[in-house]
């Protein structure tokens, strides 16, 4: 019985059919054992054509997407994709083929073609990419690990007349061509509210090594602990960090590097509005850390509970972290010191409301600290949307 549900269950991830059943019945005729038995799966097929139309739920971004897919194109398993994405913030299109490994449905390669124009305005600043990109993922142990290279050239400009100088500076063309690694262990019973278990995740990317105007090494890194509590509550701590390595003289370009405040990261900050900053025009940051500690416990006496009152939880927390430009003339203990200088932190406490395993809702009543000359703070209550948060 295990084994036909394990074997069922890894059918249903290849994602080409639409029903998987099992029938199990005691073996009959000539050459049946007596205690033998014959496990039969019964499978209906996607539609060789197929259309979607959804929405989605990103960093306090929300999306329209329509899509059109082709499952089981060459009879094992492969797909063939075009989406498009009109949000709130980004409008996207992209063709994608998919090849998983006969018999190792976990081991597969990817190959994308897009093109995603984007508006910042937090940076006033409008980017439009257009890529390739191959990607191989494959588990290791315990982890999952994905290889990416990817190629694009990228279309920087001002989004109005008021834009900085420093804006300004950044438009224009350039090309990047990029070889990237990422590992992932997740042992968390949710994505979303998590009552246990664990996150790491590492990626790495170099850029220029084969190629294009861009080149540098980034480096950055989540870590997530979640610990049950007595009455149903749950603890959880984060921490990010990252650090971008420019390589020659060529300095980094806007838009590789980090960005830091909002609802998803330092609550009671507006949406990455901390940092380097010219004219009101925030440019991200070389170096970041941010962490944050939780408390999630039930609504007050529990309404609705065992049904959607248990969508709801009541939450406090204090975030803290810090954005800046490092000097790589200098030493690693200098480096310490000024991520350590002008910390910006906060606390609150709110309510979380969870979107299924999609995303998560949250209206928090923030009070930033630490605040900054050129920070932009949201004192008070702050809704946010998304799918990953500090």
């Amino acid at each position: 019985m295990r084994r036909s549900h394990e074997a069922r269950q890894k059918l249903l991830r290849l994602g080409i059919f639409r029903k998987v059943e099992v029938v199990i019945d005691t073996s009959r005729g000539e050459d049946a054992l007596p205690n033998g038995l014959d496990v039969t799966f019964e499978v209906t097929e996607l539609r060789r054509l197929t259309g979607s139309y959804n929405t989605m739920v990103g960093n306090n971004e929300g999306s329209m997407v329509l899509g059109v897919k082709l499952p089981n194109v060459f009879g094992r398993a492969e797909k063939l994709t075009f989406q498009f994405s009109y949000g709130t913030k980004e409008t996207s299109y992209g063709l994608s083929f998919f090849k998983p490994q006969p018999g190792h449905f976990e081991r597969n390669v990817c190959v994308n073609v897009y093109k995603v124009t984007g508006q910042f305005p937090w940076s006033s600043l409008r980017e439009t990419d257009r890529g390739i990109s191959t990607e191989l993922s494959f588990p290791l142990w315990k982890t999952s690990q994905t290889l990416k290279w990817e190629g694009v050239w990228r279309e920087l400009g001002s989004l109005g007349q008021t834009a900085s100088f420093a804006i300004r500076e950044e438009s224009g063309h350039s090309l990047k061509s990029s070889f990237s690694h990422a590992m992932v262990i997740d042992t968390r019973n949710s994505s979303i509210l998590p009552r246990k278990g664990g996150l790491l995740k590492i990626h790495q990317e170099l850029a220029g090594y084969n190629g294009g105007d861009a080149s540098f090494l980034k480096e950055d890194f989540e870590i997530q602990l979640n610990k049950s509590l007595i009455l149903d509550s749950v603890i959880s701590a984060s921490l990010w960090g990252g650090l971008l390595l420019p390589i020659g003289e060529k300095p980094t370009c806007i838009a590789d590097r980090f960005y830091l405040g909002g609802p998803t990261s330092i609550r009671g900050f507006s949406m990455y509005s901390m940092g380097p900053q010219s004219d009101g025009d925030y440019l991200g940051g070389e170096a970041y850390w941010a962490g944050g500690l939780h408390l999630y416990t039930p609504l007050p006496f529990r309404p609705g509970k065992g049904g959607f009152g248990d969508l709801f939880r009541t939450h406090f927390f204090l975030n803290a972290g810090n954005l800046c430009n490092l000097n790589y003339g200098e030493g690693p203990q200098a480096h310490l010191k000024k991520l350590a200088e002008c910390i910006r932190w906060s606390y609150g406490l709110g309510i979380v409301l969870r979107l299924g395993n999609i995303a998560r809702v949250e209206l928090n009543y923030c009070i930033p600290m630490g605040v900054q000359s050129g920070d932009r703070i949201c004192d008070g209550f702050q809704f946010g949307a998304g799918i990953r948060f500090l």
